[in-house]
C-alpha cells in the first residue's frame, strides 16, 4: 500500500486536511499542538487505497522535542511514497523553513498552500506557478476545512508517485559548507546508514548531538582517519557551521517569497490584533480568562441540567423498571435480576445520567477551542507559570489535559526542554479530566445544586493551582534548573466550524461512553461479585467480601469526613477509572436503601462538608490506570507511574483532611 504523510507547522490545518482526505474524525483545534503522535487512515482513489499519515506539527526537524524527532524518523526511515507539507497561506515564509528541510532529505514534496481563502481576505497574493518552480515541489492551494483542492492534490499525489524525478532543493550554503557536504558524502556513501548521506553530511555541519551519537555507535563501520579528523574539527566550529547553514537557509526562503509572495502595501489592523488587545491584555487577561471558564461552567448547569437532566435520570429509572419487570417475567434467578438492576442500571446507569451535563462542556470548551481563544490561555499564563520555574508552553499540555489525562501527558512530546516535560508529565493528572465530572456532578446534585457553576470552577481552578505549585516545588528539588524560553504562534480567530466543534465533543462523549460500556462495566461486575458474597449474607452489606474490603480501607478517610466502606470501595474503584467511583457508589447506595435515587443515598451518608473533602480528594488522588500506563510509556520507566500514583494519593489525602478538618472548626457540616 502506498503512504502518503502530512507534515506541516503547527496550527496550518494539517489535521483537518487529514479528515477531508480520509474522512476520519481526528480532533481539530484551532490552536497548536493538537496532534502529539502520528496517526493514520486511508482513501480510495481509483479503485486503489492509499495510507495517509498524520505526524505532529512541527516548526523544523531537529531532534528537540518528541514530535519533531517522531516527523523526522518517519519522513526519513518510514519510507513514505509522497511528503504533503502543509503551508499555511498567511505566512508562507515562516512555514517554508520547514519546507526546506523536507526537500533537503530528498522527499518526494508536494506544498498544500492551506487556507488560501485566509491570505486572499488579507490581500495577499501568491505567484503559485513561480513557487512551484523555485521549489522544485509542486504546490496546490486548498482550503481543507471547505475540502477545496482536496481532488487535485491527491491526483497529484498519485501521478508523481509513479515518477521517477528525484525532487532535491538546489539550495547553496555558500562555497566552503557546500564543499566539506560533499567530502563528507563522499565518506558516507555505501555506509548502510540508516538516513541519507546528504543529509546526514549536513546535520554534522549542524552540530545535530542525535547524529552525532549515530557516527559514534556505527565506528565499526570502519570510518577512515580523515573522516574522524574532520568531524573533530568541525565539533570545534559548530556554532560558526550552524548559523551558516540557517543563514543560507533563510535566503533561500527570502529569494523565493520575494518574487512569489506580494503583501499588502501596509498591514492593516485585523480583527484578531483588536480583540487581542484586550484578551491577551498584561493586566486584565487573566482575569477574563477565569471570567470566560466560570461562564462556561454556569452555562452547562443553566442548559444541561435544566433542559435534559432531569429526563435523563426518568428515563434510565424507566428502563431499568422495564428490565427488572422481564427479568422477572420471564422467571430470571434473583442473581441475575441483582445483577442487571442494581449492578448494571444502578451502577452504569448513574454515570450515564451526566451526559448531557458533559455534552454541554465539550460543546462549550470546543467552541472556545475552534475560535482560537485557548492558544491564548497558554499566553496569558506565562508569566505565572515562569515565575513558578515553569514555561507557557506547559499550559496547553494542561488545558488538553482538561479532556483527558492520557492525551494531556502525551502533549508534553511538544516541550523541547527534558526537565519540562518531566515535570509537565508529573503534574498533568491534577487537571479535572472528563471521567472526574460525573463525581462532581453527582455531589453538586446532591449537595449545592443552585451553585453548580462556581462549585465546579473552583474545582478546576484548584487543581491548576495545585499543579503549578507542585510544578514549582518539583523545579526546585527534582529538576532542577532554568525554565527554557516559551515561543508560541497565536493562531487568527476564527469563526468556529460547527462540524469540528460536534466532532470534538462527539470523541470525547463516545470514548466516555466506551467506557463505561467496557471498562466501567468489568469494574462494576467484579465489585457487584465481591457485594454479595458469601452467600447467606445481606447483599450490600459490610458482611459482604466488598463491605469487609471497604471497612480495612476506610479508617484511612474517617479524618477526612467520609470513613464509610462505600465511600472507600468508591474511590479504589476509583483507580481503574475515575466514572467508576459513581458506578460502584450507584451500585452500593441502590442495593442498600431499595429504590433510593442515588443523590438522595448520598445525602443521607454524607454531609455538605465531607462532599466537599471527598470532591477535593477526587480531584487530587491517584490518577487512573490508563495514565499511570501513559506516564510509564512516555517516560520508560516504572519509577515515575509509581511514584505519581504514591504522591498525587498524598496530596489528595492531605487536602481533603484539611478541608474537613477546618471546616469543622469554623463551624460548617
Amino acid at each position: 500500500m502506498n503512504t502518503i504523510a502530512l507534515v506541516g507547522n503547527p496550527n496550518s490545518g494539517k489535521t483537518t486536511l487529514f479528515n477531508a482526505l480520509t474522512g476520519s474524525n481526528q480532533h481539530v483545534g484551532n490552536w497548536p499542538g493538537v496532534t502529539v503522535e502520528k496517526k493514520e487512515g486511508n482513501f480510495k482513489f481509483n479503485e486503489k487505497i492509499y495510507n495517509v499519515v498524520d505526524l505532529p506539527g512541527t516548526y523544523s526537524l531537529g531532534a528537540f522535542s518528541e514530535d519533531e524527532i517522531v516527523a523526522r524518523d518517519f519522513i526519513l526511515r518510514g519510507n513514505p511514497d509522497i511528503v504533503i507539507n502543509v503551508v499555511d497561506s498567511t505566512n508562507i515564509e515562516r512555514n517554508l523553513y520547514l519546507t526546506t528541510q523536507l526537500l533537503e532529505m530528498g522527499a518526494k514534496v508536494i506544498v498544500a498552500l492551506n487556507m488560501i481563502d485566509e491570505a486572499k481576505a488579507r490581500n495577499i497574493e501568491v505567484d503559485i506557478d513561480t513557487l512551484s518552480k523555485k521549489l522544485g515541489a509542486p504546490v496546490i492551494p486548498t482550503i481543507a476545512s471547505k475540502k477545496k483542492g482536496i481532488d487535485e492534490l491527491i491526483k497529484k499525489s498519485v501521478e508523481l508517485m509513479d515518477e521517477e524525478t528525484d525532487y532535491k532543493a538546489h539550495i547553496s550554503y555558500g562555497e566552503n559548507i557546500d564543499r566539506e557536504v560533499e567530502r563528507l558524502k563522499g565518506f558516507l556513501t555505501d555506509k548502510n546508514l540508516e538516513y541519507p548521506p546528504q543529509w546526514i553530511a549536513i546535520k554534522l555541519l549542524e552540530g545535530d548531538e542525535y547524529i552525532h551519537e549515530l557516527i559514534k555507535v556505527n565506528e565499526d563501520l570502519n570510518f577512515p582517519d580523515d573522516f574522524k579528523n574532520a568531524i573533530h574539527e568541525f565539533n570545534k566550529n559548530r556554532e560558526d557551521y550552524e548559523l551558516e547553514i540557517i543563514d543560507k537557509r533563510y535566503e533561500f526562503i527570502n529569494n523565493i517569497t520575494n518574487v512569489t509572495v506580494k503583501l499588502p502595501d501596509q498591514a492593516k489592523e485585523t480583527l484578531t490584533d483588536k480583540i487581542d488587545k484586550i484578551l491577551t491584555h498584561k493586566y486584565f487577561g487573566l482575569p477574563i480568562f477565569g471570567l470566560i471558564m466560570f461562564i462556561v461552567f454556569q452555562l452547562t448547569f443553566a442548559v444541561g441540567e435544566d433542559l435534559f437532566g432531569e429526563l435523563t435520570v426518568t428515563g434510565i429509572e424507566f428502563l431499568g423498571k422495564i428490565i427488572g419487570n422481564f427479568l422477572i417475567k420471564i422467571n430470571a434467578s434473583d442473581w441475575i435480576v441483582s445483577f442487571v438492576t442494581e449492578g448494571v442500571i444502578g451502577g452504569v446507569g448513574a454515570v450515564i445520567e451526566f451526559i448531557p451535563l458533559i455534552i454541554i462542556l465539550y460543546m462549550l470548551m470546543g467552541l472556545l477551542e475552534d475560535s482560537g481563544y485557548m492558544a491564548r490561555a497558554a499566553y496569558v499564563m506565562d508569566n505565572i507559570m515562569r515565575a513558578l520555574g515553569l514555561q507557557g508552553k506547559t499550559f496547553i499540555s494542561m488545558i488538553v489535559g482538561f479532556g483527558c489525562n492520557v492525551p494531556g501527558i502525551m502533549a508534553t512530546r511538544t516541550l523541547e526542554d527534558k526537565k519540562d516535560r518531566m515535570i509537565a508529565t508529573l503534574i498533568n493528572p491534577f487537571m479535572s479530566c472528563g471521567a472526574r465530572l460525573p463525581i462532581y456532578l453527582m455531589f453538586i446534585a446532591a449537595f449545592f445544586p443552585n451553585r453548580g457553576g462556581l462549585v465546579l470552577f473552583s474545582l478546576y481552578f484548584l487543581g491548576i493551582l495545585v499543579a503549578l505549585l507542585t510544578g514549582k516545588l518539583f523545579s526546585k528539588t527534582l529538576f532542577k534548573g532554568e525554565p527554557s524560553y516559551f515561543i508560541m504562534e497565536l493562531p487568527p480567530y476564527r469563526k468556529p466550524t460547527i462540524r469540528n466543534v460536534l466532532r470534538n465533543m462527539w470523541d470525547n462523549v463516545s470514548e466516555f461512553l466506551k467506557r463505561a460500556g467496557t471498562t466501567i462495566f468489568i469494574v462494576v461486575t467484579i465489585l457487584w461479585i465481591l457485594a454479595v458474597l458469601p452467600r447467606g449474607v445481606e447483599p450490600y452489606s459490610q458482611d459482604s467480601i466488598l463491605g469487609k474490603i471497604g471497612m480495612f480501607i476506610a479508617p484511612i478517610f474517617k479524618p477526612a469526613g467520609f470513613g464509610t466502606w462505600q465511600a472507600a470501595v468508591g474511590l479504589f474503584s476509583g483507580i481503574a477509572a475515575k466514572e467508576a467511583v459513581v458506578a460502584i457508589l450507584g451500585m452500593v447506595y441502590a442495593g442498600v436503601e431499595e429504590g433510593a435515587e442515588l443523590v438522595t443515598a448520598l445525602q443521607g451518608a454524607f454531609t455538605p462538608l465531607s462532599a466537599t473533602a471527598f470532591m477535593i480528594m477526587t480531584l487530587l488522588y491517584t490518577p487512573c490506570a490508563a495514565a499511570l500506563a501513559t506516564i510509564k510509556k512516555e517516560t520508560n520507566s516504572y519509577k515515575w507511574p509509581i511514584f505519581t500514583a504514591l504522591y498525587t494519593f498524598f496530596i489528595g489525602w492531605i487536602g481533603a483532611v484539611l478541608v474537613f478538618q477546618i471546616g469543622k472548626l469554623l463551624g460548617f457540616s
